[in-house]
């Protein structure tokens, strides 16, 4: 933690613990207290009291298809095909979600946690163009239990060009082991896909841990 710069925006899709760590947002809390400016979240419907109750001061709850401006950034929250939990007795009783963030003429997309769902296009449509999306490829097998929760590498090559985005980087893979597939097999079952449309690794990365590339506007 001590490694990062200070952070001004976190974003948080939904409240599986692979998703919301109380320790990591407890730190960014006391960090966020030394800083000029204060950290800010943005959660979906239901997850403020949460966070408050892990220290943090600033945040702020969207339900999907709102948005807000903060700091020159315009932040919607759109919607994902997924659900929430923490433990036996809350399930569904906060909202999940993706988040579209744009700044002038450049569109970020977060898909946070999803399956496959025949809105995609309405993202665009409703938020604006999307010049990077990262999108999930791992924890999807198998598939007769994974649909409906977690798009595999195939689906997030099909929402890639849903969306029309300029680049996608793939995520959710390669860190825990959450489903039946292997941690190495995302990255094979991508490049198969990229190659069933004619797109190739420049159109998808595939980043390693702590890699970081420059983009191109």
């Amino acid at each position: 933690m001590e490694d990062l710069p200070p952070i001004d925006l976190v974003l948080i899709s939904h409240n599986h613990y692979d998703h919301l760590d109380r320790i990591t947002v407890k730190q960014l809390a006391r960090r966020s207290r030394a800083q000029a400016q204060p950290t800010h979240f943005i959660v979906p419907l239901g997850l403020a009291g949460k966070l408050r109750g892990f220290g943090v001061r600033e945040v702020q709850e969207l339900d999907w298809w709102q948005s807000l401006n903060f700091r020159g950034l315009r932040v919607g929250c759109v919607p994902a095909q997924h659900w929430s939990a923490r433990t036996l007795w809350d399930r569904n009783r906060t909202l999940w979600c993706g988040f579209t963030v744009h700044a002038g003429d450049f569109g970020f997309y977060f898909a946070g946690d999803t399956g496959y769902w025949h809105g995609v296009p309405e993202i665009t449509q409703r938020m604006g163009r999307i010049d990077l999306a990262a999108l999930p490829i791992g924890a999807y097998a198998p598939r007769w239990f994974m649909q409906g929760q977690h798009i595999d590498p195939a689906q997030a090559v099909q929402m890639h060009l849903e969306l029309s985005a300029r680049r996608s980087i793939a995520i959710h893979w390669g860190t825990f082991e959450l489903a039946d597939d292997a941690l190495d097999e995302p990255p094979i079952k991508l490049r198969s896909a990229l190659a069933d449309t004619g797109l190739g690794e420049d159109d998808f990365w595939l980043l390693r841990h702590g890699e970081s590339r420059p983009l191109s506007l």
